[in-house]
């Protein structure tokens, strides 16, 4: 079964039920899972098969599926992707933030994003990349666990313990490398640490051969609306040249905090302490 829409939000008393359970259905598929049949659907989302091939020959007319290879499996459709696109253009914070990270990977000659957070995943919603031999498998549009990155680390900066634990109900969380917090309570704790220094540095997080350094983005509310920030190819990062990286990740995400109309009463750039977080 798929998780609700929007957990955050506990009214269904407007719901369309056959709306929702035909986006729940596009919610199935995903890198894991790029085709499916209707029997397989309908074990997933507990329907009637009859309900589903209805569901799956509405999807198909509307192009938000296609058939793989005229067969009876089905994959994503090119209207899904138009309505993708069609978001991050509507979106300010790319409009805005895209010129920001452009000169900060000018700078750093390093990787830079844009991050959003979805529910319990975090979505690179704009990326520039360097002119350099190494490539990321990161694009826009790439979906990652929020509690086993950095930048999700940063987007969650703003909840509390309780509406973590409402987010994550599970005992254990799953584990995405040696780092990942354990549980809800690790996970809180390591953010109460990240809030109050302003930023994240980490060695090795999500992947080994990954440093990451994000900071958060705030909008005119002065919550949490994006997190920016690098990803490094290396390992471990001379202890010399963090101090400057990360400055200017600071100085970039309240740039685009500014564009956005934020007005904080300190700036995190001028005030963040620069620590050194050595690989756990």
């Amino acid at each position: 079964m798929t998780q609700p829409l929007n957990p955050e939000n506990g009214s269904d008393k407007y719901m369309v039920p056959a709306l929702e359970r035909g986006l729940r259905l596009l919610q199935e598929f995903g890198r894991g899972s790029r085709t499916l049949g209707a029997p397989e659907l309908a074990r997933r989302l507990e329907l009637p098969r009859a309900t589903v091939f209805r569901m799956l020959n509405t999807l198909e007319n509307l192009g938000f599926l296609e058939r793989v290879n005229g067969g009876n499996e089905y994959c994503l459709g090119m209207a899904v992707l138009r309505l993708g696109f069609e978001y991050l253009s509507s979106l300010e914070l790319t409009e805005l933030g895209q010129p920001v990270i452009a000169r900060l990977c000018d700078d750093i000659r390093h990787s830079c994003n844009i991050v959003v957070r979805d529910i319990r995943s975090i979505v690179y919603v704009a990326k520039v990349t360097p002119e350099t031999p190494l490539t990321s498998s990161v694009r826009v549009g790439t979906r990652l666990p929020a509690h086993g990155t950095v930048f999700g680390r940063v987007l969650l900066a703003d909840m509390s313990l309780s509406e973590l634990r409402v987010l994550y109900p599970e005992e254990r969380l799953e584990a995405f490398s040696a780092n990942t917090p354990k549980t809800v309570l690790d996970l809180f704790n390591l953010i109460e640490a990240d809030r109050e220094r302003g930023y994240v540095f980490d060695q090795g997080f999500y992947e080994a051969s990954i440093s990451t350094i994000a900071a958060p983005v705030r909008g005119h509310t002065g919550h949490i609306v994006a997190a920016l920030g690098s990803a490094i190819p290396a390992p471990q990062v001379d202890r010399e040249k963090v101090e400057g990286l990360v400055q200017r990740v600071c100085a970039a995400a309240e740039e685009l905090s500014s564009l956005l109309n934020y007005r904080p009463h300190m700036s995190v750039a001028a005030g963040a302490q620069v620590l050194f977080m050595p690989d756990r």
